[in-house]
């Protein structure tokens, strides 16, 4: 899709102030990073006083608007998230055979996971996979990162493999946090997707294009393809 960067260019220009929304975190919460994706997502990172030292929260949109939101812990664990097209919501589990861990990552240059999720329909997922630090490093727009390579399963509560997924991400020790990349899955029926969430450009307080919700990458106005965002790429943050 990336033939669609320049007529999402185009709409950004001739769209009217009036359409430009801005958005606004919760009470009690502060917006710290605006981020236009690949994949025609923008993604909302904040912290919330009343959550967990160290906790963020994500929002995620589309030309539809709010479509996603997820909390993760200091050490990337994906605590809670929220489908807000259709309601469902998944916690992590508190015990695993073994939790995900980003320090663990940047000390050693890979982590293995293996945990379950429970959502709020009843439904309970096991999660098994690694993160990996090849030593490569990039900038983008200005901000310093590291490619990671991950593989992951999610199996039923039964053992059946559901969706297999790998592909290449980023961290920033910085922010704490992984963002999305270029990532291949295929699931149960043997259907294979190809997605790119890779970040574009990085706004901070005072700059151009923070709290913007119009996604400007790699969208079109006849079909926008509406695959996971980048915070499900890896399930657990």
């Amino acid at each position: 899709m990336a033939g669609f960067a320049g007529m999402a260019v185009l709409l950004t220009i001739f769209a009217p102030p009036a359409m430009a929304a801005v958005f606004t975190p919760p009470e009690g919460c502060t917006l710290e990073i605006t981020i236009q994706n690949r994949g025609c997502t923008v993604s909302q990172h904040y912290r919330c006083s009343a959550d967990t030292p160290g906790d963020q929260r994500v929002t995620i949109f589309t030309p539809e608007g709010p479509v996603y939101q997820s909390r993760i812990d200091r050490e990337t664990r994906w605590m809670e998230s929220t489908n807000l097209r259709n309601g469902i919501r998944d916690v992590l589990e508190a015990r695993a055979a073994d939790h995900a861990s980003f320090s663990t990552l940047i000390e050693t240059g890979r982590d293995d996971f293996d945990f379950w999720t429970l959502s709020n329909d009843g439904q309970r997922l096991r999660h098994v996979g690694r993160d990996e630090l090849p030593g490569e490093s990039v900038t983008i727009d200005g901000v310093a990162l590291e490619i990671t390579r991950f593989e992951l399963t999610t199996f039923s509560e039964t053992g059946e493999a559901l969706i297999r997924r790998e592909g290449q991400q980023f961290i920033s020790r910085a922010h704490g946090r992984f963002y999305g990349g270029v990532e291949r899955s295929e699931d149960w029926t043997g259907m294979v997707e190809e997605s790119n969430d890779s970040p574009v450009t990085f706004s901070f307080p005072g700059e151009a294009g923070f709290g913007a919700t119009t996604p400007e990458y790699d969208c079109d106005l006849q079909m926008v393809h509406l695959h996971r965002p980048a915070e499900t790429a890896r399930i657990d943050g």
